[in-house]
């Protein structure tokens, strides 16, 4: 896959933001000794979007950063997960290991499992089962939010979210973001609605000549204009009535 070098530097640095962006949150969950507020729900559904995430990135052949972005989302979204059971429910190391891995091997082993048939159904040209797992992903990552937000409108305050995390995976955000504007398939795209206001603005003026002649855009003031004014319709007229003469000459000559 031929990505430019902006797209994949900004990518990559919003896929790194996108890793590290719960480190900050365990931080303060260990120094305050709680994750008052902080919703396991939310923890454990990030968790299961890095799975689909993962197996998308993976099959496509991203970059080495995208297909291990997901891996270290699922990894911290479970360790802090399990902070909150630590921390709040007074669970005891052992419990908590002895929750927390059998939950990150059975994600493993569904990722992996997921990646070998999606592999298999993108060789017979199957597009569906790729687009289910980004959706899926998304959906996921859009769920856990809003089980925060709905925590703040029950509390009407905000509960043991890390601001320091906040600002991170916002910064992923932007730079993902912007650099999907650096794709070749995004600029054709976007490329294609300029054209089609250009079109929208020089249709009067093709219906003004009544199909007599062609229009052709070397004779307009400019082919991107989509405001008019009279002098440059009359540069226009003189333009076409000299060229009409040049070619009644030529053909008189002849």
């Amino acid at each position: 896959m031929d990505v430019p070098v902006a797209a994949n530097v900004l990518g990559t640095i919003g896929a790194i933001c996108w890793s590290v962006q719960l480190l900050p949150q365990l931080w303060i969950n260990w120094q305050r000794h709680n994750a008052v507020g902080l919703q396991p729900t939310m923890m454990m559904l990030w968790a299961w979007a890095g799975v689909p995430l993962g197996v998308y990135n993976i099959v496509e052949s991203f970059n080495i950063a995208l297909r291990i972005q997901p891996q270290i989302l699922t990894l911290l979204s479970l360790t802090t997960w399990i902070q909150c059971f630590y921390y709040e429910g007074k669970w005891t190391v052992f419990r908590s290991l002895a929750v927390v891995v059998p939950v990150a091997c059975i994600m493993g082993g569904i990722q992996t499992a997921l990646i070998v048939a999606l592999r298999i159904a993108k060789e017979r040209h199957l597009q569906w089962p790729l687009t289910l797992m980004a959706v899926l992903s998304a959906v996921l990552l859009a769920a856990g939010v809003l089980r925060h937000y709905w925590d703040i409108y029950i509390h009407r305050t905000v509960r043991g979210i890390s601001f320091v995390f906040v600002g991170i995976d916002a910064a992923g955000d932007l730079f993902s973001l912007v650099s999907l504007l650096f794709f070749p398939w995004v600029q054709q795209k976007l490329k294609r609605r300029g054209l089609v206001n250009d079109g929208t603005g020089l249709s009067p003026a093709c219906s003004r000549t009544g199909g007599e002649e062609p229009i052709a855009l070397r004779d307009l003031p400019s082919s991107t204009s989509v405001f008019r004014t009279p002098s440059g319709d009359l540069d226009v007229i003189r333009q076409r009535n000299v060229a009409r003469g040049g070619g009644e000459e030529d053909g008189r000559s002849a």
